[in-house]
């Protein structure tokens, strides 16, 4: 099965993922946590689940960063790709964790180490970006940033 993730705010450009991930390298803080199940929560592809084949008590929820922040677009080096067997950024999806807020904590989005997958493999890894230009908490929702 796949799951379609929109990957602009706008629902223009909507792309096919297999619902079972394969990460090539371990998610940080996930120990040995490899498969994921990538389930839809909104109809518009904007936010997911991704619940752990590994160990089923374990859930991450995500949501498409561009659909939320229209200027991200960082670029996937070639190790990355050469891991995903990739041959450029053309067609690869990213993904962010969402943090979800409390009664006085904002949800925010890790902007700063997006989940990036190839669409025709489901191999998938978190890539953490050099530089501070993208944050590891970003505020999710709200006027400054919605699609």
């Amino acid at each position: 099965m796949s799951v379609a993730v929109a990957v602009d705010g706008a629902r223009t450009d909507v792309r096919e993922v297999p619902d079972a991930l394969g990460f090539v390298e371990r998610i940080p803080g996930m120990a040995d946590l490899t498969r994921f199940r990538l389930a839809a929560i909104d109809d518009a592809g904007f936010v997911f689940t991704l619940r752990s084949e590994d160990d089923p008590g374990v859930r991450l929820f995500a949501a498409s960063p561009q659909a939320y922040f229209p200027s991200y677009a960082p670029a996937v080096p070639a190790e990355v790709r050469t891991a995903l067997g990739a041959g450029d950024d053309a067609g690869l999806v990213m993904l962010a964790i969402v943090h979800p807020g409390g009664e006085a904590d904002a949800t925010t989005v890790n902007l700063l180490a997006p989940i990036v997958i190839e669409p025709s493999s489901g191999s998938a890894v978190q890539m953490v970006l050099d530089g501070d230009e993208w944050p590891l908490r970003a505020p999710l929702g709200g006027a400054a940033n919605a699609a």
